[in-house]
């Protein structure tokens, strides 16, 4: 098989949860425990990082990445979904896994993992565990997928676990409350381990997160009580300033990285007593270039000039609540948003943080979990949210892009999957 004969096999073969839904969850460990058993546990190879939360765990992921990289290690980096190449989730000091890795990969073990009957989530990690140790780095920043106590990634053993923030999602799997939630994204908490939590709106999740760590006697740290921490907004990203770090630039330009920068720097604050070496060069080198570092995408980022565009990956109200605010902040004659969720979205959570004064292009994004154009338009329209619906992404961006203006503003979002199907649109061909 070629790559992309070998991408079809997984897709077709392995169900793949992000792309079809409940069909492809499979709860357990299980599955990864076999497979990791079989290819003997490359991940006890090299150092981990692990990372988890509603929001922020795949920005936090990459600036750990590119922190870690500036000081020198070799730094593998496992996150999903990918947005436009399956070979994002897997890469080693920003570069992406070799395609002929995969193929190699497939053909050379599938025998012995087709019994095992993995997901598409729990091979492709293994693919990365194993890349990581034959590529020899020094630490590996993981992303959890889903949840955190039952998520494939949780069979590593982390030198430190990071909790981002905590929201409603995937409520069907994690629970209907925070707490209950926060319980499941606890899980990745480890005996002796240092955590560090990020975000806290809610007591009885703090309350959660306190008694998990006592439980397991780890460490735990709170990033919001990170010292001295302000932060400006600025045209191209953010400027934070802090006792350590003055005059700290992030290109990264969301609302939400305030809460990330804070995280991310007690993270690294913790991993330096453990002994990491982090220059403070480094830091201010990966926050200032983590997008050219490790080729982070879809966060808050602009894609056009002369009518502005901006695409980002936000699909749940916590995310969504933020992007809300900075289209709030935008300067704009009207305002163009092509919008697509998936089917398990709590839209009656969703939609009220939408804004009103702005043109809809309604779409659906080309994965078996998209939501119907026509019934998100029809929820739409009991918020006040009017416009067109469009049978697929590129159709609904051509018409945005035909509508507007040059001083206009186009934001593309809802869905991780809008803005994969989204982003191909404004690459030059390879």
């Amino acid at each position: 098989m070629n790559y992309e004969e070998t991408l079809q096999y997984l897709y077709s073969r392995l169900p793949e949860y992000q792309r079809i839904g409940h069909a492809a969850y499979k709860e357990g460990l299980d599955n990864s425990l076999a497979l990791d058993a079989y290819f003997n546990h490359p991940h006890r190879q090299y150092k981990t990082i692990h990372i988890g939360g509603t929001n922020g765990k795949g920005s936090t992921s990459h600036l750990l990445a590119a922190i870690l990289q500036q000081a020198g290690y070799q730094v593998g980096l496992y996150t999903s979904p990918h947005l436009v190449d399956f070979r994002e989730r897997i890469r080693v000091n920003g570069k992406m896994i070799d395609k002929s890795y995969v193929v190699d990969f497939v053909e050379r073990y599938r025998e012995a993992f087709e019994p095992i009957h993995p997901s598409f989530f729990e091979l492709t990690m293994e693919m990365g565990f194993l890349y990581f140790a034959e590529q020899k780095v020094d630490v590996a920043v993981i992303e959890v997928g889903l949840g955190g106590r039952l998520d494939s990634t949780n069979i590593i053993s982390p030198d430190l676990s990071v909790i981002t923030n905590i929201g409603l999602e995937h409520t069907q799997y994690l629970g209907n409350t925070l707490p209950k939630i926060a319980g499941e994204k606890a899980g990745i908490i480890k005996p002796h381990t240092p955590v560090v939590i990020g975000e806290i709106e809610d007591e009885e999740v703090r309350r959660v997160f306190v008694e998990k760590a006592a439980a397991q006697q780890a460490p735990i740290v709170f990033a919001e009580n990170y010292p001295d921490f302000h932060a400006q907004k600025t045209p191209s990203g953010w400027t934070f300033q802090c006792k350590e770090y003055p005059g700290l630039i992030d290109e990264l330009g969301g609302f939400v990285q305030e809460k990330n920068a804070r995280t991310v720097l007690t993270a690294v604050e913790e991993l330096q007593k453990m002994g990491y070496r982090i220059p403070k060069d480094a830091v201010y080198d990966g926050f200032a270039h983590v997008v050219e570092l490790t080729g982070l995408m879809g966060r808050w980022q602009k894609i056009q000039d002369k009518p502005k565009i901006v695409c980002d990956t936000a699909h749940n109200a916590h995310g969504i609540r933020y992007i809300g605010k900075q289209l709030e902040s935008e300067k704009y004659d009207r305002l163009h948003i092509v919008f697509g969720v998936v089917k398990d979205k709590d839209l009656q959570a969703i939609l009220p943080l939408l804004p009103k004064n702005a043109e809809y292009y309604f779409t659906k994004p080309s994965v078996d979990r998209a939501l119907d154009e026509k019934i998100l338009a029809n929820e739409a329209a009991n918020y006040q949210l009017w416009g067109h619906t469009f049978d697929n992404v590129a159709e609904a961006v051509h018409a945005a892009r035909t509508k507007a203006t040059e001083n206009d503003f186009i934001f593309i979002g809802g869905s991780s999957f809008v803005v994969a199907d989204a982003l191909p649109l404004f690459m030059n061909p390879s």
